[in-house]
């Protein structure tokens, strides 16, 4: 996490913003819970969202054969391996030990 000098806290501007009472109770909980201040944690949500959401509009375009190459590497089965057989026999976190 970035820590701002005074001089980058004073290039902020002001953002309004109508809330019901129950929302921002429940968003101050959430941000105590993290312990960081509301102004931060709406920031933060609103980042993620904002960088989710033309993430998840980026087109990567490939040749139709470089398409199908990849799609048969998704399709194919995973090849026995050590590695593998380690994690698929590795004791599961939800089960008593």
């Amino acid at each position: 996490m970035k820590h701002e000098s005074p001089t980058d806290a004073s290039k902020r501007s002001t953002l309004n913003i109508r809330i019901k009472p129950d929302e921002r109770g429940l968003i101050d909980e959430a941000a105590r819970a993290l312990g960081m201040s509301r102004t931060d944690f709406i920031l933060d949500a609103a980042r993620r969202k904002a960088e989710d959401t033309l993430l998840d509009r980026t087109i990567i375009k490939v040749s139709p054969q470089a398409y199908a190459d990849f799609v048969a590497l998704l399709d194919a089965s995973p090849q026995p391996n050590e590695a593998l057989f380690r994690l698929m026999n590795a004791p599961k976190p939800w089960e008593p030990r």
